[in-house]
C-alpha cells in the first residue's frame, strides 16, 4: 500500500518487515502470555528499525526528512500490527467500524525519532464497549513499548462538533491520515470536516494560526536569532513551515508542500528555498533526538558542536565548525521568515479578491511624498516589478521612506527588494544619496531597529554594508551572548533610540540626560553602535579590526574626519569602560588615572558610557543588573571629574578626613569614641568603602565589641539596594587563611561572590566587605537564607583548620565550552599592590580555590573583583606580600603557576 510520505522511501523492509513480524506473531500461542510475548517481538522490531534509521542518517547526515519519513513508516507498521493482533486474537468479540487515524507528525508521515505518536480511534457513531476495549488494548501494547502516545476516542459527530469550537483539534485533523481499520469511517469524517468545518472559514483559521504563531514566538524568545534555538517551535523553525502548509491546505486543499506553487502562494524558486530549509531543520532535529535519546527540541550548547561534526562542518580561519553550522542554521531561519512574509502577502491578496482579508491596514493617513512608491492598504509598496532595476538607490529609499513616514513595507515590495538586492554594487554603495538615505534609517529616533531588521531580512543591509553582511546570522559559541552578531547590533541600536526618546529614563537617567543634552554628534554614536562588533569572526582582535573598518566606512556614510576618528576610537575601545569597571579596583587612584589617560576627552567618555550601556543590555535578558550600573557610574563620575578639572578635586588625605567627619556626625557617638574608631582603620578603607557601608560597619564593630568575652567572628548579611546584591560584612580577629575561609564558607552555602574588599585594623582585627548573589544571580531577599549565609561564614572562620575546598564539579551547561585557564599579572596597574587577573571556566568554588592558592603562597588579598561572561569567569585580585609590599618577579612567577593549577578543571588537575 502506498502511504503519503512513504512512496520514495527505499528498502522499506530493512526498516521493518511487517509480513515477517506478522508471521512471528502468528506462531505465538493464544492465552495470558500472548500480550507479553507479542510485546517482545514488537520491541525487537522497534529497536531494529530505529537502529536502521540511525545508520542511514549516519550515511546521509543531511537527509533528515528521509529519517523522519522512515520513523513514521516504522510506527505505522507497528500500529497496524498491534491493531491486527488485538482485534484478531485478544478480544472475545469481533470489532467493526473502528478506524485508526494518525494526527500531527503521524498524520503528515514525518516523525522525529522520539516524537509522540498521535492517534485517534474514530467511530461512525458513539463508541461501543468492544470498540473502547480494542482502543484500550492497543494503547496498552504501545505503552508497553515505552512509546509516548497522544490519543483520543471520537465518534464522527463528536469530532465535527469539537473541530468547530477548538482550533487545535481542527488543525490536528486537517492533516489526519488513515492508518488502519475501517477506512470508510475516516473518509466520512474527512468529507464532513471539509464541508461543515473548513468551508467558508479560511480567514478565521488564518488569523487564529498567525495569532498562535505570535504567542509561540513570544514564549520562545521572539527572535529567530536566539543562540540556543528550539528547532521545532522557535521562530523560523519547523513549526513556522508547518503553519504555512496548514494554511495552504486549509485554504486551497493542497496535499503536499510542493502544491503551494500551484496554489500561487510561492514561486518555484521560493518553494526550493522552503524545501531546503525544511530538509535542513529535519536533519538537525533528527540528530538532536538521537543524541539526546529523547524528544529534545532545544539545540543547546552541548549538542551544537556534536551535530556540527556529524554534519561534516569544519573549522575555517576565524570561525569554528560549530559557528559555521549555527550560521547556516540562522540563515535557514531567516529564509523561513522571508518566505512567511511572501506567503502571507500572496494569501492576503487572494482572500482580498474574495472579500476576506486577515491583515488590517496599518495606517489611515496618506504621506505627502512617496517618490514614486505606492501605498497599498497603508503599507509602502512598488508600482511595478522593474521599479528597483530602474534606479537601485530606491532599494535604500524604500526603507528610508518607511522610517520617515512610519510605514510598514508591503510584502510585495519586500519580495522585490530581496530579489533585486544583488543590484547593489560598488557604484550604489559609494552613491552619496544612497548613503544619506541609509544614515536616515540608522539615526531615526523612532524605532530604527524595526526598519533595519526589515533591511536585513531583505538582504539589502548586507549588500549595502558588506562588512555587516559578513556577520549576518553569525553566532558566538559561548554562554554570554544570547543573539547572533547582527541581531545583537540591531537590538543595541534600538536601545540607543529608546534612551534618546526618554523611554528608559528610569533605568538609565544618566545616559538619557547625556544623550538628550550633552552629545555633540548623535550620528557618531549611532554609527559606533552599528560597527562595534562588525569585525567578529575574522580572527584577531575584533576591536582593532573594527576600528580600521570604521575609518573606511565613516567618510562613505558622510561623517567628517573628526567624527570618523571618534567612531574608530569608540569601536577600538568599546570594551574599555566595562573591563575597567568590572575588573579593576575603582578605589585605587591608579585605576582612574590609567583609564583617563586612554579616554582623554569628556565627549569620548560620554559616548563610551552610552555605547557600553546599550552593548551590555543588547547581549540578552538578565545580563544588565544594578551592580554593573553602580560600577559603570562610579567609574564614569570619577573619570569625568578628573577630565573636567584636570586633576582630582580632593587629595587622598582630604577625602579620608571628610569621610571620617561625616561618619562621626551620622553616628552621634562621643567624639573620643568616634575618633578611636576612625584611627583604627587604614586610609585605604576610607577611600574604598561607600559611606553607607562605613556607617553599617561602625555599628557592627561597636555591637561586636560590646559582647563580653573573647573576640569571635561577627558576620552581618544585609541587602544592598544600591548594588542590587547582598552585602556580607565580616569583623573578626585576623588569622591565617582568613579570605579563603570566607570564600569557602560562602561557596559551601551556594553564594556567588561578585566583589570583595579586605581590611585589617591597626590592632589586628579584620573587617571585610563582600557582595554576593544567589545561584540565579539575584540578591538574597529571604531573611532565613541571609541567616544561613552568616552561619556558614561563622563556621568557616571558627574551625580549627581551614575548611576543605567545596566540591567544584563543572556545571552541565558550561561543559560544552573550552576555556583555557590563564593568569595575567599587571605589576603597574596599581602603585601599592600587584594586580592578578585569572581567566577560567566558571564553576562553583572557583574563587575559593584561587583564594586557597593565594593563601598557600603566603600573600594577602586586599580586594577581589569577580566578573562572569557566560561560561568564562574573570577573577581579579589586588595582592601584596605578608609585609605589605608588592610581589617580586620570582614571587610573581610562583604565584602564576599556583593559580594556573587552581584554575584548571578538577579532572585536568588530577591528570596532571
Amino acid at each position: 500500500m502506498s502511504d503519503r510520505g512513504h512512496e520514495g522511501l527505499p528498502d522499506q523492509r530493512a526498516i521493518v518487515d511487517r509480513r515477517a513480524v506478522a508471521d512471528r506473531l502468528a506462531g505465538l500461542r493464544s492465552g495470558k502470555k500472548l500480550a507479553a510475548e507479542a510485546c517482545e517481538i514488537f520491541a525487537e522490531a522497534l529497536a531494529a528499525g530505529r537502529a536502521e534509521i540511525a545508520r542511514r542518517l549516519v550515511d546521509e547526515p543531511g537527509n533528515g526528512r528521509a529519517a523522519a519519513q522512515a520513523t513514521a513508516f516504522l510506527h505505522d507498521q507497528l500500529v497496524r500490527l498491534t491493531y491486527d493482533i488485538v482485534c484478531g486474537r485478544m478480544l472475545d468479540a469481533p470489532v467493526d467500524g473502528l478506524a485508526l487515524v494518525g494526527l500531527g507528525g503521524s498524520g503528515r508521515g514525518e516523525m522525529a525519532p522520539f516524537s509522540d505518536l498521535d492517534l485517534m480511534f474514530l467511530t461512525a457513531k458513539a463508541p461501543t464497549v468492544e470498540q473502547e476495549r480494542a482502543a484500550e488494548a492497543i494503547l496498552h501494547l504501545l505503552w508497553d513499548l515505552k512509546l509516548k502516545v497522544g490519543h483520543s476516542v471520537r465518534s464522527v459527530p463528536q469530532l465535527i462538533a469539537l473541530a468547530k469550537k477548538d482550533m487545535t483539534i481542527r488543525t490536528a485533523f486537517l492533516e489526519a491520515r488513515w492508518l488502519w481499520g475501517e477506512q470508510a469511517v475516516f473518509d466520512l469524517a474527512m468529507r464532513r470536516f471539509r464541508k461543515e468545518v473548513v468551508a467558508g472559514t479560511a480567514a478565521d483559521f488564518v488569523a487564529a494560526k498567525l495569532a498562535e504563531r505570535d504567542q509561540r514566538h513570544i514564549k520562545m524568545g521572539d527572535s529567530r536569532y536566539v543562540v540556543e534555538p528550539n528547532v521545532k517551535d522557535g521562530k523560523g523553525g519547523l513549526r513556522d513551515l508547518h503553519t504555512l502548509y496548514w494554511i495552504g491546505k486549509y485554504v486551497h486543499g493542497v496535499e503536499r508542500p510542493a502544491e503551494l506553487v500551484k496554489a500561487g502562494l510561492l514561486s518555484a524558486a521560493e518553494f526550493r528555498r522552503f524545501d531546503r530549509a525544511e530538509r535542513f531543520f529535519w536533519a538537525v532535529r533528527c540528530h538532536l533526538h538521537i543524541l539526546a535519546g529523547r524528544a529534545e527540541e532545544r539545540l543547546n550548547f552541548d549538542y551544537q558542536p556534536r551535530i556540527a561534526e556529524i554534519m561534516h562542518y569544519a573549522d575555517r580561519p576565524g570561525k569554528s565548525a560549530v559557528e559555521r553550522f549555527m550560521q547556516f542554521y540562522f540563515l535557514n531561519a531567516k529564509t523561513v521568515g522571508d518566505l512567511t512574509g511572501v506567503f502571507l502577502a500572496q494569501l492576503d491578496e487572494q482572500l482580498g479578491k474574495k472579500g476576506f482579508r486577515f491583515a488590517l491596514p496599518t495606517i489611515r493617513r496618506r504621506p505627502k511624498h512617496l517618490s514614486g512608491f505606492t501605498l497599498d492598504r497603508g503599507r509602502i509598496s512598488i508600482p511595478a516589478d522593474g521599479f528597483f532595476q530602474q534606479d537601485p538607490v530606491r532599494l535604500i529609499e524604500l526603507f528610508a521612506l518607511a522610517a520617515r513616514e512610519r510605514l510598514e513595507v508591503h510584502p510585495k515590495a519586500m519580495r522585490a527588494a530581496s530579489g533585486d538586492a544583488g543590484l547593489i554594487d560598488r557604484r550604489i554603495r559609494s552613491d552619496a544619496r544612497a548613503n544619506a538615505l541609509f544614515m536616515e534609517v540608522l539615526t531615526s529616533v523612532d524605532h530604527p531597529e524595526t526598519v533595519l531588521r526589515w533591511m536585513n531580512e531583505a538582504g539589502v543591509f548586507g549588500r549595502f554594508v558588506p562588512d555587516f553582511g559578513r556577520v549576518v546570522a553569525q553566532m558566538q559559541f559561548d554562554m554570554y551572548h544570547h543573539y547572533t552578531v547582527d541581531e545583537h547590533s540591531i537590538r543595541a541600536i534600538g536601545l540607543l533610540a529608546a534612551i534618546e526618546r526618554g523611554e528608559l529614563k528610569q533605568d538609565h537617567p544618566l545616559s538619557t540626560a547625556i544623550l538628550q543634552k550633552q552629545i555633540a554628534s548623535r550620528r557618531v554614536l549611532y554609527v559606533a553602535v552599528l560597527l562595534h562588533d562588525i569585525a567578529k569572526g575574522r580572527g584577531g582582535d575584533h576591536s582593532e579590526l573594527g576600528a580600521d573598518i570604521a575609518l573606511k566606512l565613516g567618510p562613505r556614510f558622510g561623517l567628517d574626519a573628526a567624527e570618523t576618528e571618534t567612531v574608530s576610537w569608540l569601536v577600538r575601545y568599546h570594551l574599555l569602560l566595562s573591563s575597567t569597571a568590572f575588573k579593576r579596583d575603582l578605589a585605587d587612584p591608579k585605576t582612574i588615572e590609567d583609564f583617563v589617560h586612554q579616554v582623554q576627552s569628556p565627549e569620548r567618555l560620554r559616548l563610551l558610557l552610552i555605547l557600553t550601556v546599550v552593548d551590555i543590555r543588547a547581549v540578552g535578558p538578565g545580563v544588565w543588573n544594578e551592580w554593573k550600573r553602580t560600577l559603570l557610574r562610579t567609574l564614569f563620575e570619577a573619570a569625568e571629574e578628573r577630565l573636567r578639572l584636570g586633576h582630582k578635586q580632593h587629595g587622598r588625605s582630604e577625602i579620608v578626613e571628610d569621610r571620617q567627619k561625616n561618619l562621626a556626625a551620622q553616628l552621634g557617638w562621643k567624639a573620643s569614641a568616634a575618633r578611636a574608631h576612625t584611627k583604627r582603620l587604614p586610609d585605604s578603607y576610607w577611600l574604598a568603602e561607600p559611606p553607607a557601608w562605613q556607617l553599617a560597619n561602625a555599628r557592627q564593630v561597636a555591637a561586636a565589641e560590646a559582647h563580653i568575652g573573647d573576640a569571635s567572628p561577627n558576620v552581618v548579611v544585609e541587602d544592598d539596594p544600591e548594588s542590587g546584591a547582598t552585602r556580607v560584612s565580616v569583623f573578626t580577629p585576623d588569622r591565617e587563611a582568613l579570605f579563603y575561609r570566607v570564600c569557602a564558607g560562602l561557596a559551601a552555602a551556594g553564594a556567588n561572590i561578585i566583589d570583595a574588599r579586605v581590611h585589617t585594623t591597626r590592632d589586628g582585627m579584620a573587617l571585610d566587605n563582600l557582595l554576593v548573589l544567589d545561584g540565579r544571580g539575584k540578591a538574597y531577599s529571604d531573611r532565613r537564607l541571609r541567616a544561613r549565609l552568616a552561619k556558614a561564614v561563622e563556621a568557616a572562620l571558627s574551625s580549627e583548620a581551614p575548611p576543605a575546598l567545596p566540591s567544584a564539579e563543572t556545571q552541565r551547561r558550561t561543559s560544552a565550552f573550552e576555556v583555557a585557564p590563564s593568569v595575567a599579572i599587571a605589576d603597574r596597574a596599581s602603585t601599592r599592590t600587584t594586580v592578578v587577573e585569572v581567566n577560567a571556566r566558571d564553576r562553583p568554588a572557583l574563587l575559593a580555590g584561587l583564594a586557597a592558592a593565594l593563601h598557600g603562597q603566603g600573600h594577602d588579598v586586599h580586594s577581589a573583583h569577580i566578573a562572569t561572561y557566560g561560561e568564562r569567569a574573570v577573577d581579579v585580585f589586588y595582592v601584596t606580600r605578608a609585609d605589605g609590599k608588592k610581589l617580586t618577579p620570582s614571587e610573581i612567577e610562583e604565584l602564576r603557576a599556583a593559580l594556573l593549577e587552581a584554575a584548571r578543571e578538577p579532572r585536568e588537575a588530577k591528570a596532571a
